[in-house]
């Protein structure tokens, strides 16, 4: 299925019922007065998280979603029934924005988690409420309320650990085969990657995190080149960024000046997102001798003047992934304490 992450949609919440008039009209009751209920209120549109949702497809044919109207009230003071609330499911990582104001409504991020979207209308009242004193036969009632309209932009980021960062054939696709059971297509021309796959990596009993392969970047990615800012969005979610260099590649372009590259796009994306932790993975080791290629993943350290964690490491052999699996399922571990012993 084609991976959509953003959609536009209208929900409408069900209207009031209304209340009416009715008198009661029973023999040997004279002056029965009035016996008109209340409407039941409208159905609420809700959107719900779920598990079983993987896109935003779904959205692309149907875009208009009703909750049912609450019913009118009946004679003998009995209320209509309320409607039932509309629930619609979407995907873990959901961001509902309201076209019209662009202000966020909210952000789905747990299984069963509720986002009221459109609120039912209320509903109108019989001519019972309308009885006192000097009123004893009140021929007024209201109509119950209409429900709430809104168009949505929900905006779909993946959740993941980890997030695989770098240009088209790098070999992110490979690695993310080499260590966890996501088979995404893999090929020897760009963009073979046209959708994040996620990729669950089993380091121990217990232990395991979600990588995500997104798709390669290229030069001017930020300003929609390419496959564009959609999928740079993407990588906000992730606690760790592997920025993965083809330190052989087959059109010969200077490693350096292509990771240097991606960090300018990241710059003119967000620049608070150079300051996540991000280490870099230099791939395709295999393609050299072992002299030759720890020379040039030496010169690449170098003039990138690069400070962090580094691993050397072949994909397409998994030679160097387990120790970078280990490495990963510490760092996340080790940070998940860190942040439980703050809070």
């Amino acid at each position: 299925m084609r991976f959509v992450d953003e959609v536009t949609i209208k929900v409408i919440a069900g209207d009031g019922g209304n209340g009416i008039v009715s008198f009661r009209r029973e023999k040997f009751i004279p002056r029965g007065g009035p016996d008109g209920g209340d409407g039941g209120d409208g159905g609420d549109v809700y959107l719900i998280g779920s598990h079983d949702q993987n896109t935003l497809a779904d959205f692309r044919t149907v875009r208009t979603y009703l909750a049912k109207n609450g019913i009118k009230g009946q004679g003998r003071n009995m209320k209509g029934k309320s409607a039932d609330h509309l629930y619609i499911p979407v995907p873990i990582g959901t961001l509902v924005y309201d076209v019209d104001t662009e202000e966020l409504i909210g952000d789905i991020i747990k299984d069963k988690q509720t986002l009221l979207v459109a609120k039912g209308g209320y509903h109108g009242l019989g001519n019972t409420r309308f009885k006192s004193s000097v009123n004893r036969t009140p021929r007024q009632c209201t109509e119950g309320s209409k429900g709430e309209r809104r168009e949505l932009r929900m905006e779909l980021k993946v959740l993941a650990d980890v997030g695989l960062l770098g240009l088209p054939n790098a070999g992110k696709s490979t690695l993310i085969r080499a260590v966890s059971s996501a088979r995404p297509k893999v090929a020897d021309y760009p963009f073979t990657t046209l959708h994040p796959n996620l990729g669950v990596v089993d380091v121990d009993h217990d232990r395991s995190f979600v990588i995500a392969d997104i798709p390669g970047l290229i030069e001017g990615a930020a300003e929609g080149a390419g496959l564009g800012i959609q999928f740079l969005k993407h990588l906000s979610r992730t606690r760790i960024l592997l920025h993965v260099i083809d330190i052989a590649p087959c059109d010969e372009t200077d490693p350096v000046d292509s990771a240097q590259k991606i960090i300018n796009e990241l710059q003119k994306f967000n620049p608070e997102m150079l300051n996540e932790p991000r280490w870099i993975v230099l791939n395709k080791m295999d393609l050299l001798p072992r002299e030759d290629a720890e020379q040039r993943c030496k010169d690449i350290i170098e003039r990138l003047n690069w400070k962090g964690p580094v691993y050397e490491i072949s994909a397409i052999s998994a030679d160097g992934t387990r120790e970078l699996v280990f490495d990963i399922m510490n760092y996340l571990e080790e940070n998940d304490e860190n942040a439980s012993k703050t809070i």
